[in-house]
């Protein structure tokens, strides 16, 4: 990243220097010194020289007339004016840079990242991503997968325009456009020869004794399946179920055909299998679990046109019909897929 000037500046008036400019660069540096505590590592994050980030600073202090910061033992301390600039520096920052991705993507290819949950994203984000290229075409996509918990936040920090999967919880001051798109269902599965097949009703707290197979995120936090494992362990005396994560959700359901545990499996994916006998369903109280998965998007008008074009399309009959057929034809690219754990700390 370099610190030379860039050709975006803000008018910011100061009287005591004379000077009527402050660069984003320079933002996007201050932003950097607040956060880390440090020129020093302000400069490593940057790949430049300390000096290169003193100048930077020296010029935004003699732009603002404030000191900013003072030197503290390990590091720096923000005086009133850093204080009140660090948090507005990383909103103009932010801005900046989806003003500049828009206005470059507006005569190219536009870049959509989205951000979607382990289930939402192994059973039904590609299928309806490349659905949704095949009616935006110059629409690029770029798919991570992360917890629930991160989704909110990758919208307020802008790491991604559009998040898929359990309903985004604001945080306090933020608005997020959050829309239902898909309901489903979870039914306890298990192999024929489990203990627990054919023992007619059972209660939640009776799986505690037995291996409970999931994907890699587990039963998260503000989700049906959350509040239903909850409820389990309420009847076991507070205690946690065996829960044992594996790496996909189609990990969990060969474990489970092959005896290793139960599952609370959508009721979709094993269909086929409760048909033909390989799996058995068990009639554990309050299930099926019925959930809802929803796309979320920057709320009060923020959000960028292809990711209220995603929106709106995942509600459409077109998106029905993509994921009643299974996947796309073979002569489409899939979207670019990065796994990325997010994290709102």
């Amino acid at each position: 990243m370099s610190l030379r000037p860039t050709s975006v500046n803000i008018p910011i008036s100061n009287p005591l220097s004379g000077r009527d400019t402050v660069t984003f660069t320079q933002l996007r540096t201050f932003a950097l010194v607040a956060e880390l505590g440090s020129l020093r590592a302000a400069a490593a994050a940057l790949g430049v020289s300390e000096p290169a980030v003193s100048a930077a600073m020296a010029a935004l202090r003699a732009d603002l007339g404030d000191p900013l910061f003072r030197r503290a033992a390990g590091g720096i301390e923000l005086t009133e004016g850093g204080r009140a600039l660090a948090a507005r520096a990383r909103e103009l920052v932010r801005m900046a840079d989806r003003t500049r991705r828009e206005v470059t993507q507006a005569a190219t290819t536009r870049r959509l990242r989205v951000l979607a949950t382990a289930a939402c994203a192994e059973h039904v984000a590609g299928t309806l991503l490349e659905a949704f290229t095949r009616r935006a075409p110059r629409t690029e996509l770029d798919l991570a997968v992360g917890p629930a918990a991160a989704t909110s936040a990758a919208l307020a920090e802008d790491a991604a325009d559009v998040v898929l999967g359990a309903r985004p919880v604001p945080a306090p001051g933020q608005a997020i456009a959050a829309v239902p798109f898909l309901r489903y269902q979870r039914l306890v599965v298990a192999a024929p020869g489990h203990p627990l097949a054919g023992r007619g009703r059972l209660s939640v707290a009776a799986l505690g004794r037995h291996p409970c197979l999931t994907g890699p995120a587990g039963w998260e936090p503000g989700t049906e399946e959350r509040r239903w494992a909850e409820r389990a362990e309420r009847g076991r005396a507070g205690r946690s179920l065996d829960v044992q994560r594996l790496p996909s959700e189609a990990a969990a359901l060969a474990a489970a055909r092959a005896g290793a545990g139960v599952l609370l499996a959508l009721g979709h994916a094993v269909r086929d299998d409760l048909r033909s006998g390989v799996l058995v369903r068990l009639a554990v109280e309050g299930t099926p679990v019925t959930g809802m998965w929803w796309s979320g998007v920057p709320g009060e008008g923020r959000a960028v046109p292809a990711a209220t074009a995603l929106q709106r399309f995942l509600t459409t009959p077109e998106a029905t019909s993509a994921l009643l057929a299974g996947r796309a034809p073979r002569d489409r690219a899939r979207p670019t897929v990065r796994v990325e754990l997010w994290s709102n700390s």
